[in-house]
């Protein structure tokens, strides 16, 4: 199978919470905003974007679950609006980038209606700012 890079999510990230329990298990959520670049769509994350992350007694993250969304214009230049729920895992065995996740999206863009049923690979990569979701989509 074949993947093709849909859009990439340059995350800025604004404040996190956490909570540990008794058993040194912890919950760590952080708020995040970004702009979006791609062929398909330009755009900005909107406020209220929010990464969960649960992390083991022994310091593994071991749990992602991103919820956000993009606003901006598709390819042919109308505005649209894009949701993005990203879940994953981290796995220390990667070797191109820090985790990969498994996006489900729903968009109220006609051009980019592919976007609310096919199957997707989201990889996060460190950057000088940051971090940046590569979406892939299967082709």
């Amino acid at each position: 199978m074949e993947f093709e890079e849909v859009l990439t999510v340059h995350v800025q990230i604004e404040k996190s919470t956490e909570l540990r329990n008794n058993d040194n298990d912890s919950v760590v959520m952080i708020s995040f905003t970004g702009t979006v670049t791609g062929k398909y769509f330009e755009g900005i994350v909107l406020d209220g974007g929010v990464d969960t992350q649960i992390i083991g007694r022994s310091g593994d993250r071991h749990s992602l679950s991103a919820r956000y969304m993009l606003e901006g214009k598709d390819y042919t230049g109308q505005p649209c609006k894009i949701h993005i729920e990203n879940n994953g895992d981290i796995h220390k065995e990667l070797k191109t980038c820090l985790f990969r996740t498994s996006p489900k999206m729903i968009t109220d863009s006609k051009a980019l209606s592919f976007l609310n049923s096919g199957i997707f690979v989201g990889e996060g990569h460190s950057t000088e700012s940051g971090i940046d979701i590569k979406i892939y989509r299967a082709v």
